[in-house]
């Protein structure tokens, strides 16, 4: 299925640029996929939303790119010739690669959604998608981890890192816990139910038991909480879900 891209002008299909062409200033996006046109049609968009385009046509070449460029956020195909998304993108947070990842996907399928997001993803697209919707998404994620920090009493949030620490320590915490506890933190104080938490860091309304999340909590509260029976911090809000308490709550 071909995506919705603009068709007109779609600009340079290589890795690099012409020679004596000084490279475009900006953040670095890899852009894994097999699909040659939809390749050039990304970078092309990304180019002219000032961003710098690392094309990839499958997993190895992803790699070898990953490491000679180092991105800033990877937008990942699912079906590739030498492996797959979900194995490439559960691999790279295995070894400890923080870079934001969105899942590009030709099935909507809640199943391939909801896998990609606890095996690390922190987005999906699903095609055919429009390139005002994908740019859009890859700034949210941009703006997500540009150096910002977080701090809540005694837990600071590192966004860049993604990490966690409690009282200087470093906490560790699962892609889906922190993404939960990244979520609740981006509207400190506010009540949000279990289905929007479902929706937000697990990528679905419908799919998934509520419960999910009161275990998620549970087990961030046992990491985080000075007494995990007597939370201060992750707050049950009865009848409706969990928010995080906001004292001390700013940058740093």
């Amino acid at each position: 299925m071909t995506p919705v891209l603009n068709t007109s002008d779609p600009g340079p299909s290589t890795r690099g640029q012409a020679a004596g062409e000084a490279p475009p200033r900006g953040p670095v996006v890899l852009v894994v996929d097999d699909e040659e046109a939809l390749l050039e049609l990304v970078a092309y968009n990304l180019r002219r939303n000032g961003m710098q385009p690392v094309l990839a046509r499958d997993g190895t070449e992803a790699l070898k790119l990953l490491e000679e460029r180092r991105p800033q956020v990877i937008v990942l195909d699912i079906m590739l010739p030498d492996t797959d998304g979900f194995t490439l993108c559960r691999n790279l947070r295995q070894r400890g690669v923080s870079t934001p990842i969105l899942m590009l996907t030709a099935r909507d399928s809640e199943i391939d959604k909801v896998l990609g997001l606890e095996l690390g993803a922190d987005d999906y697209v699903t095609k055919p998608f429009s390139p005002r919707e994908l740019v859009a998404r890859i700034k949210a994620l941009l703006r997500r981890t540009e150096g910002r920090r977080q701090q809540v009493g005694p837990i600071v949030i590192d966004y860049a890192g993604h990490e966690v620490y409690r009282d200087g320590q470093r906490v560790q915490l699962t892609p889906t816990e922190f993404k939960l506890l990244a979520t609740l933190a981006s509207e400190p104080g506010r009540a949000f139910s279990r289905h929007e938490l479902l929706d937000r860091v697990w990528g679905t309304e419908a799919f998934g038991d509520p419960r999910t999340v009161d275990v998620h909590v549970r087990h961030l509260r046992e990491k985080l909480e000075r007494n995990p029976s007597q939370p201060e911090l992750l707050i049950t809000v009865r009848g409706h879900g969990y928010k995080l308490n906001a004292p001390g709550m700013g940058p740093v």
